[in-house]
C-alpha cells in the first residue's frame, strides 16, 4: 500500500511539474493576445448590460463593431506605452493590483472623453450607444485583465503547496503555543525551507481538534506514536522553549520509541530577542533535558546599565566570556574591548559580534548605539601590558572572565593557577582602581567554597581581592559564583561526546559524584543581573537548582546519541582525580546569605567583613612562591589564607620543609604569615 502511494506521488509530481512548467512559460505576448480577446468581448458585454428589455442588439451592431475596434486600440496602446506588458505576474501583489486599476482607469478616461465628444470622430456615429457604455466596458475590462493576471498568482500558491506536499518533510509540531504557531507561520511563508507542517500536538485539552493556521491539534504527547504512523510523519519538532527539562525528556523518550527524528527549539534564555525562527531548530541537546524554568531577567535594566558605556571583557574568547560579549553587544554599549590570551578565540568572537551588529543594523535596532569592537591580545599577568590597554580604552565596566579552571591540571600546575587566577586578578583590580573604573564583576565558581583543590582556592583568593578593592574604594566591585557550565570547553559534556563518537567507554570518576549545572546563556544573564544589583563588596551565588549526578548525565548523552547504555556504549568508573570531591558545597562558614530581588540570585551580605588580615601582603607572598615554582609553599599559604581549604597532601614528609620555605618568603617580603585570622570588623 505504501509503495502504491509512493508511486502515485511520483506520477502526480511529474504531471503537475509539466503543467506548471508550460503554464509559467507563458510570456507577455500571450497575455497581449488574451487581452485582445477580452477587449473584443467586453464592449459586447457592456452593451448587453446597458440595454433595456425593449431594445434589440441588432440596432447597435454597426456602431458596436466600430467602437470595439477603437476601444481595443486605445487599451492596447495605453497599456503598451505604460510598459504594462513588462510586469512579472507570477508573484503579483497589491502593488501590481494598483497598477491594473491605475492603467485601466486611464483607458476608461480616454474612452469617455472620446465617447462624450463624438463630434471629434463623427464618422464613427457612436453617440447612439447608451451613455454608461464606456464606463461599464472599462470596468469589465479591468476585472477580466486583473483576473487573468492574478490567476497566475493563485496557481503559483497552489504550486507551492503542491511542492510542500510532494517533496518536503512532513513535520509534527509539539506545542501549539506562541512558539509553535510562529514556527508554522514561517514554514508556510517560506516553503523553500523544506518543512511541511502537518499537525500540532498539545497537552491542553481545550486546544484539542482546534485549527490554528489551517493545522489541527490532533492529540497530546501520549498520542505521538499513533499520529506519527497514521499521518506518515517524518520529523517531530518540539516547540516549547519554556517547559522544564523533565517534559522534554519524556517527549524525547516517546519519539525515540517510534524511531522518528526529533528536533527542538532552544530554551528562551537562548532566544535572547524572543523571536522564534526556523533556523533556531536544532537537535535535542543535553541542556534541553536539564532545562529549568526560564529566568526572568530584567533586560531593560541591564540595557540601561550598559547603554553608552565602554565595557572590557577579559577571557573574551572563552565559553563564558564570548557569551558575555554576545549579550552585552545587544545592550547598546558604546564600546566593547575583547581581551584574551588566545588570538584565535578572540578573532572568532570579534567576527561573530561584527556580524551580529550588521544584523541589528538591518533590523533597525542599532541606529543610535552601535558598539565599536576593539580587540586586545594580552596576558593579564603582565601589568604593563594591561596599563597600555587601559591607556587606550579607558573602560567604565569590567567583566573579568579570564581564569584557569581545570581542577586536575591546576593540581599539577599550581604556579599557573596562582599567577593567572590570583596575580592576574590583582593586576586587573590595580588598573581598575588607578583608571577609575566604576564597575567590576568577577566570574567565580562554587569550587571556591570550602575548596579541596588549588583551582578553587585560587579563585577564593581572587574573590577576596575583589572584596578588598570594593571595601577600600567604595565602588560596586562584586564576584559571582556558579557551578559547572554545560557545553563549556573542557567540561564533561564535550568530553563525553568525544568518547561516545569514538565508540566508548564513557569515563566517570565515581558513581555518586554530583555537580550543579547551568547553561552558558543562563549563567551570563544572571551575571549581568548581578552587575546591576551589586553595590560593592558582595558575593552573589546563583541558585542552580538541584545537583545532577554525572553518571545520569552520561547515560542521557549516550541515549541522545542513539545508543544503549552498557550495551553499545559502556560507562567506566575511574576513581576521583586529585583535588576532586563528590559534592560541591554552596556555603562558607561565617558567610550570611540572603535573597535578592531576583529569585535566582543569593547574596553574601557580610562577604567583605570576613577577609583575612594583611591580605595584600599574604597575596604577595603567595605570588612570590608561584614565581619560584614552589608548589609546596603555595599549598601551605593557600591553607592559611582560605578558610575551609583542605588540600590533599601526597606526602606528609614535605610539610615541614614547605614551612621553612614560607618563612624564607616571609623574611624576604617582610610579611608575617604565622596565622591568618578573619577580620570581623
Amino acid at each position: 500500500m505504501n509503495d502504491l502511494f509512493f508511486n502515485y506521488r511520483i506520477w502526480l509530481h511529474k504531471y503537475l511539474s509539466q503543467f506548471f512548467k508550460r503554464f509559467f512559460n507563458l510570456r507577455n505576448k500571450y497575455l497581449i493576445t488574451i487581452d485582445g480577446i477580452i477587449f473584443a468581448l467586453t464592449p459586447l458585454l457592456a452593451l448587453l448590460l446597458t440595454l433595456d428589455g425593449n431594445q434589440g442588439l441588432q440596432t447597435y451592431i454597426s456602431e458596436l463593431g466600430r467602437v470595439t475596434i477603437l476601444f481595443l486600440l486605445i487599451k492596447i496602446t495605453v497599456l503598451w506605452n505604460l510598459r504594462f506588458y513588462r510586469l512579472y505576474w507570477r508573484y503579483a501583489s497589491i502593488e501590481e493590483l494598483i497598477n491594473i486599476v491605475a492603467y485601466m482607469g486611464i483607458t476608461v478616461v480616454i474612452q469617455m472623453l472620446i465617447f462624450y465628444n463624438s463630434d471629434l470622430l463623427p464618422y464613427l456615429n457612436i453617440a447612439k450607444l447608451p451613455p454608461s457604455f464606456p464606463l461599464i466596458d472599462g470596468l469589465l475590462a479591468a476585472i477580466f485583465v486583473g483576473g487573468v493576471r492574478f490567476s497566475l498568482r493563485i496557481v503559483e500558491r497552489i504550486r507551492q503547496k503542491y511542492t510542500i506536499f510532494s517533496l518536503q518533510e512532513r513535520v509534527l509540531i509539539v506545542g501549539a503555543g506562541n512558539a509553535g504557531i510562529d514556527l508554522v507561520e514561517e514554514m508556510q511563508r517560506n516553503p523553500q525551507l523544506g518543512f511541511n507542517p502537518i499537525a500540532f500536538i498539545d497537552d491542553d485539552p481545550q486546544k484539542l481538534h482546534a485549527k490554528i493556521r489551517g493545522i489541527t491539534v490532533v492529540g497530546d504527547r501520549h498520542t505521538i506514536p499513533h499520529i506519527v504512523q497514521s499521518l506518515q510523519i517524518q520529523k517531530v519538532i518540539i516547540a516549547m522553549p519554556t517547559v522544564a527539562g523533565k517534559v522534554i525528556r519524556e517527549i524525547v523518550d516517546i519519539c525515540k520509541a517510534t524511531g522518528i527524528q526529533t528536533s527542538t527549539l532552544p530554551g528562551m534564555h537562548e532566544i535572547l530577542n524572543g523571536r522564534v525562527r526556523v533556523d533556531s531548530i536544532r537537535d535535542v541537546r543535553i541542556e534541553d533535558l536539564l532545562r529549568r524554568e526560564p529566568i526572568q531577567t530584567d533586560i531593560e535594566r541591564v540595557s540601561q546599565f550598559l547603554k553608552g558605556k565602554a565595557v572590557l571583557i577579559t577571557g573574551a574568547g572563552g565559553s563564558i566570556g564570548s557569551e558575555l560579549c554576545r549579550q552585552i553587544c545587544q545592550c547598546r554599549p558604546a564600546e566593547i574591548m575583547l581581551m584574551g590570551h588566545g588570538e584565535n578565540s578572540v578573532f572568532n568572537i570579534q567576527q561573530e559580534l561584527e556580524q551580529l551588529i550588521t544584523i541589528l543594523k538591518e533590523e533597525g535596532k542599532a541606529q543610535r548605539y552601535t558598539p565599536q569592537i576593539h580587540t586586545f591580545i594580552a596576558d593579564i599577568r603582565f601589568k604593563e601590558r594591561l596599563r597600555h590597554a587601559f591607556d587606550k580604552f579607558r573602560p567604565d565596566v569590567i567583566f573579568h572572565a579570564a581564569a584557569h579552571k581545570h581542577v586536575p591540571l591546576m593540581e599539577l600546575n599550581s604556579p599557573e593557577a596562582i599567577t593567572n587566577n590570583v596575580l592576574g586578578t590583582k593586576n586587573l583590580l590595580d588598573m581598575a582602581l588607578e583608571y577609575d573604573v566604576h564597575n567590576f564583576v568577577m566570574i567565580s565558581t562554587d569550587k571556591a567554597v570550602n575548596p579541596t583543590n588549588i583551582m578553587g582556592a585560587s579563585k577564593r583568593v581572587a574573590e577576596m581581592l575583589v572584596l578588598q578593592a570594593a571595601k577600600d574604594s567604595g565602588r560596586p566591585y562584586v564576584a559571582v559564583r556558579f557551578g559547572n557550565v554545560l557545553g563549556s570547553r573542557g567540561s564533561v559534556v564535550p568530553t563525553f561526546k568525544k568518547q561516545i563518537a569514538a565508540g566508548g567507554p564513557v569515563t566517570v570518576t565515581h558513581p555518586d559524584i554530583c555537580r550543579y549545572f547551568m547553561t552558558i546563556p543562563e549563567a551570563v544573564q544572571l551575571v549581568l543581573q548581578a552587575a546591576v544589583l551589586g553595590h560593592g563588596g558582595e558575593v552573589f551565588m546563583l541558585n542552580m537548582g538541584q545537583p545532577v549526578k554525572i553518571v545520569d548525565l552520561a547515560k542521557e548523552l549516550i541515549r541522545l546519541s542513539g545508543y544503549e547504555v552498557n550495551k553499545e556504549i559502556d560507562i567506566l568508573f575511574t576513581g576521583l582525580r586529585p583535588g576532586e570531591k563528590l559534592f560541591e558545597e554552596l556555603f562558607i562558614a561565617g558567610e550570611e546569605y540572603e535573597p535578592t530581588e531576583h529569585q535566582k540570585l543569593l547574596i553574601v551580605k557580610n562577604a567583605s567583613r570576613i577577609l583575612p588580615i594583611n591580605l595584600a601582603m599574604n597575596v604577595e607572598a603567595l605570588c612570590s612562591a608561584a614565581s619560584k615554582n614552589d608548589h609546596r609553599s603555595i599549598i601551605l599559604l593557600l591553607e592559611q589564607l582560605v578558610i575551609g581549604y583542605k588540600p590533599q597532601y601526597p606526602e606528609k614528609s614535605w610539610i615541614s620543609d614547605a614551612r621553612n620555605n614560607i618563612s624564607l618568603v616571609a623574611n624576604t617580603t617582610g610579611n608575617i604569615l604565622a596565622s591568618v585570622e578573619p577580620q570581623t570588623k
